[in-house]
């Protein structure tokens, strides 16, 4: 098995991120390599000293969708307003019998421990074929790296017809048959968050905000020092909503207000049948902040086993690229007057990927 070389530190970042992202293998391939400590690029100076761990019984809340729907949508709005977290169960499919999200997660995992041989080839950044595997979207403007390989997928608006034939075959059928259940998940919870917002059940969807999909299917590979480097650094979302699915390994931390509004790292125990559910900033926007998009992180665990999570993003799709989003029109008036100023789908994110994932910026960019 090729070993994963890097030059040393004194020349230079750019040098050590080209050495790394030519050897085409992402994180796995340092560990493959037997690597025994953190390379420069991924070392985040104290990066847990901070903000204190919440005690051990604090947790997100719980939204069951077997609840009659107004009971449940009131728990879920209540979820959004106060944490911008929940865990979601019940949730349609979730009592099937060919056990997903386990077989997507389990998918996952083989494409990342194939062979390097395997994996190289689908290595890249370029999007347009609708189907990337990279490490960290951000590499290049971050100031230090996240020890995790991700395969994107780009599922909407504008789907390549030929998008399974692109997804590597030992995770394709899994992926698009998640994608189809993390859907009906994200169609009920967001007919749940508009009844919540008294805009009625359909307020969201036909803003197409169920049109916008991206998957992300997250590998935190072993790590030889989890206390030099994390998972993913603190950070928002910028979508409307995100649906995830989680293994048993745990890492997820949102950051909270107790009682005394200290802030606080609140750990995301991995709940059996459950997915969690989060705002991002642009339903922040669209709720004129009645949802806040709550930052969270994900830490590096002292176990063996990596982390697999699958994130699908939900944002805006199919109204057209001159469309404007903005606070949703019925829930601003003289006496509410709007926060943000309205704004098109393309500068939303390319301010997104203009920064690095840690920025806090996106949403006051759009402020009044």
């Amino acid at each position: 098995m090729a070993s994963v070389s890097l030059p040393a530190p004194a020349s230079g970042r750019a040098e050590l991120l080209r050495a790394f992202e030519e050897s085409r293998t992402g994180v796995r391939g340092l560990v493959e390599s037997g690597v025994s400590t953190v390379p420069d690029i991924f070392r985040h100076p104290d990066p847990y000293a901070s903000i204190p761990l919440a005690p051990p019984t604090a947790s997100i809340p719980v939204v069951d969708l077997s609840l009659p729907f107004p009971a449940a949508a009131a728990a879920a709005s209540d979820a959004a307003r106060t944490w911008g977290f929940f865990h979601l169960i019940n949730y349609p499919s979730a009592s099937s019998s060919d056990n997903y999200p386990a077989r997507a997660l389990a998918a996952v995992r083989a494409f990342n421990e194939l062979p390097p041989s395997e994996r190289a080839p689908h290595y890249g950044r370029a999007v347009d074929g609708g189907v990337n595997y990279s490490t960290n979207v951000d590499l290049y403007n971050s100031p230090a790296a996240s020890w995790r390989d991700t395969i994107q997928v780009m599922l909407g608006p504008n789907r390549r017809p030929d998008l399974a034939s692109r997804i590597p075959p030992v995770c394709s059928a899994e992926l698009l048959e998640w994608e189809s259940r993390a859907t009906a998940a994200a169609r009920a919870v967001m007919g749940l968050l508009s009844e919540g917002l008294g805009l009625g059940a359909a307020a969201l969807e036909e803003a197409s905000c169920l049109e916008g999909r991206v998957m992300a299917c997250h590998y935190y590979p072993q790590c030889p020092e989890p206390e030099s480097t994390m998972g993913i650094v603190p950070h928002t979302d910028p979508g409307l909503l995100t649906v995830l699915a989680q293994d048993e390994i745990g890492g997820l931390q949102v950051k909270h207000q107790d009682e005394e509004g200290k802030s606080c790292w609140v750990d995301v125990k991995p709940v059996p049948g459950a997915l969690v559910i989060n705002v991002g900033d642009l339903l922040q926007i669209m709720s004129n902040d009645k949802y806040p998009s709550v930052e969270h992180r994900v830490t590096m665990n002292t176990r063996e086993e990596p982390r697999v999570s699958i994130a699908v993003f939900f944002s805006p799709g199919k109204r057209g690229p001159s469309a404007l989003y903005g606070p949703l029109p019925g829930l601003v008036s003289s006496e509410n007057p709007p926060k943000y100023r309205d704004f098109t789908m393309e500068e939303f994110f390319g301010t997104f990927f203009s920064r690095d994932l840690a920025s806090k910026a996106l949403i006051d960019h759009f402020k009044l």
